[in-house]
C-alpha cells in the first residue's frame, strides 16, 4: 500500500520541535507565528485562520485554542504538505520516510523538496539522502541556529531508521520546559542556550549549567515580564526561546558592526583631525539606534503597553 498521510506518531514528531503556543508570538526571525508553527507565508495557514476570522497575527494579542490549532494543523498537512512530499518523492516510500519528509518541508517550506536531498531520495540513494538532510538546511536568517541543527539530525535519524526519539538525549525543543526539583542525568542544551542568553542580557539564571531549577525559571519570568507579548510565567516554550534568540542576534549584530563602524569612523574621523573623543560618543550612538531598530517591534509593545493601548506588528 502507498503511503500518502502522516502517522500519528510523526504530527507528535512534528509537533515535538515546533511546540503549540496558542497566543502569536515572533519566530527567530521575526515572523509572527501560532499554533504549531502557523504563519501567514503559508496560503492553507491563512485559509484557516479566516474560518476563524483571523486575518493577520498580532503578536501577543492573537489567540486560538488547543482544539482550533488540532484542527489547523490537520487540514495544512492534509492540504499543503503532505501533496508535496508525495508528489515529489518515490512510490516505495516508506512510513518514516514520508514523516520524516513532512517534518522537513513543514519547518523549510514545500520547496524543499527540490533541493538536493530530495533528489538523492528520488535517484534511490536514501542513505545519502539521510546524510545530506542531516547536515544541511539549519540557517534561518543567515544565522546558523543550534536548534535547526538538531531537528535536521533527528529528522536525518528517522528518516534512515524509522526511529521517532531522535538523536537528542533531551527532549525536543519545542516541548515547554517548567522548572525542576532537581538537575537532570544529562543537561539540557535548550536550557543551557537560554541561561547563556538571559545571562548576557543581565537577567540572573544562576549557574549556566542546563538544568531548569527555580532560580532559572525565576529569570525567564523576570525576562518574560520585560516582554509584554510574552506570557510571565515562568516557563521556557517556544515563544521565549524565539525572543531570547532574537535578542541574542541583534546583541551580536551590534556590537559586530559597531565594531566595524568604530574602526571605518575611526580611521576617516583620525584622518580628519576630529577628537577621539567625539569618534567614541558617534558610535555609541549609532550602536544604540541600531538595537533600538532591530527591537522596534519589542519598544512599540513596551511603550503602548504603558499608556493602556495596544500596536499591531
Amino acid at each position: 500500500m502507498t503511503i500518502t498521510t502522516t502517522s500519528p506518531r510523526g504530527r507528535a514528531f512534528v509537533r515535538s520541535h515546533e511546540g503549540n503556543p496558542l497566543t502569536c508570538y515572533l519566530d527567530p526571525v521575526g515572523i509572527p507565528t501560532i499554533g504549531t508553527g502557523f504563519t501567514m507565508r503559508s496560503a492553507a495557514v491563512r485559509k484557516e485562520l479566516a474560518r476563524l476570522g483571523i486575518t493577520k497575527l498580532v503578536p501577543g494579542k492573537t489567540k486560538i485554542t488547543a482544539e482550533q490549532s488540532d484542527a489547523i494543523f490537520a487540514a495544512v498537512l492534509a492540504s499543503e504538505f503532505e501533496p508535496a512530499v508525495v508528489r515529489k518523492s518515490p512510490d516505495t516510500r516508506k512510513q518514516h520516510q514520508l514523516d520524516a519528509a513532512v517534518s522537513a518541508t513543514y519547518n523549510l517550506g514545500v520547496g524543499a523538496m527540490d533541493w538536493e536531498w530530495a533528489k538523492l531520495w528520488r535517484a534511490g540513494k536514501p542513505r545519502e539522502a539521510a546524510a545530506y538532510l542531516g547536515s544541511h538546511y539549519n540557517t534561518a536568517g543567515g544565522k546558523r541556529l543550534a536548534g535547526l541543527v538538531r531537528r535536521r539530525k533527528e529528522e536525518a535519524d528517522l528518516f534512515r531508521t524509522g526511529s521517532y526519539a531522535g538523536v537528542a538525549v533531551t527532549m525536543p525543543e519545542g516541548v515547554p520546559r517548567a522548572a525542576e526539583p532537581a538537575p537532570p542525568s544529562r543537561s539540557d542544551p535548550v536550557v543551557k542556550e537560554a541561561q547563556s542568553i538571559l545571562s548576557a542580557k543581565g537577567f540572573n539564571p544562576g549557574a549556566i549549567d542546563g538544568w531548569m531549577g527555580e532560580k532559572t525559571a525565576a529569570a525567564i519570568k523576570e525576562y518574560q515580564k520585560a516582554h509584554p507579548h510574552l506570557v510571565a510565567d515562568g516557563i521556557l516554550g517556544p515563544a521565549t526561546l524565539s525572543q531570547l534568540r532574537r535578542d541574542s542576534v541583534a546583541v551580536k549584530e551590534a556590537v559586530t558592526k559597531g565594531v566595524s563602524s568604530a574602526a571605518g569612523s575611526g580611521a576617516l574621523a583620525f584622518a580628519s583631525g576630529l577628537p577621539w573623543g567625539w569618534i567614541a560618543v558617534g558610535v555609541a550612538v549609532a550602536v544604540v539606534i541600531y538595537v533600538a531598530y532591530r527591537n522596534r517591534d519589542v519598544i512599540a509593545r513596551r511603550w503602548n503597553t504603558m499608556r493602556g493601548k495596544e500596536v499591531a506588528v
